[in-house]
């Protein structure tokens, strides 16, 4: 039998589950190899508070995943962060059903503020064009010094600084109420481009990580000109 979850918006009652989350969230980072910006339990329970965050639940109550909302730039920016599902209910959907969940939050309580992630996972790429975002450079995103500031703990930042913030090992992607394609569209064309995106994320990752290399491989550097207009 399909596994059902019950999402909602957190709140106070939630509290007890924001050291969990914070584990599992550097864990998972852990795992995959990846930075991660780290956030305190007391911060999550802060977003909880707030009605800012999403948390995922079994039928038996047991806790299964969980997102939260930040603001960056006046309100004029929204990030949904920290998506996290537990390990034994990944692959079952619900890290689609909880962007879903925090990405409809975020239009209903910032209706005109841009929205916008950075993930290092093609299957959250895809999960956010099924939403209407797109891929954009980071000169896209909000330039909030406290947004970047957080960015300190992931064990990537010493190459997003010394690219200036143009690029890193995350893909930034933004869905603009003002100006955005509708979702089946953006869907399309990730599918139309998806090994596209793969190879470049492999480029991308090879040459951040090789900042001694003295030549760059043409293959990649044509790739790195369509994306980005390096």
């Amino acid at each position: 039998m399909e596994q059902q979850f019950k999402i909602v918006i957190a709140d106070h009652t939630h509290q007890d589950f924001a050291q969990i989350i914070c584990d599992e969230m550097e864990a998972s980072a852990k795992a995959r190899g990846t930075g991660i910006a780290k956030r305190s339990p007391d911060y999550i329970k802060e977003k909880m508070r707030e009605g800012k965050a999403v948390i995922a639940f079994t039928e038996a109550g047991f806790w299964a995943g969980f997102c939260y909302i930040e603001t960056w730039s006046h309100g004029e920016y929204v990030a949904n962060s920290g998506l996290i599902v537990a390990p034994e209910f990944r692959k079952s959907g619900l890290a689609r059903q909880i962007k879903r969940k925090v990405f409809d939050l975020s239009r209903k309580t910032y209706p005109e503020a841009k929205i916008f992630g950075l993930t290092t996972g093609l299957a959250v790429m895809k999960i956010n064009s099924e939403l209407g975002y797109e891929p954009v450079t980071y000169s896209e995103l909000t330039q909030d010094e406290a947004f970047w500031a957080g960015c300190k703990s992931c064990v990537n930042y010493e190459i997003l600084t010394s690219k200036e913030r143009k690029i890193c090992m995350c893909t930034a992607m933004l869905y603009d109420p003002k100006d955005h394609y509708e979702p089946e569209e953006t869907t399309r064309d990730f599918k139309k481009h998806s090994k596209l995106y793969e190879r470049f994320m492999r480029i991308k990752q090879s040459r951040l990580l090789a900042p001694f290399r003295k030549k760059e491989h043409k293959g990649a550097k044509s790739l790195f000109h369509i994306f980005f207009n390096l």
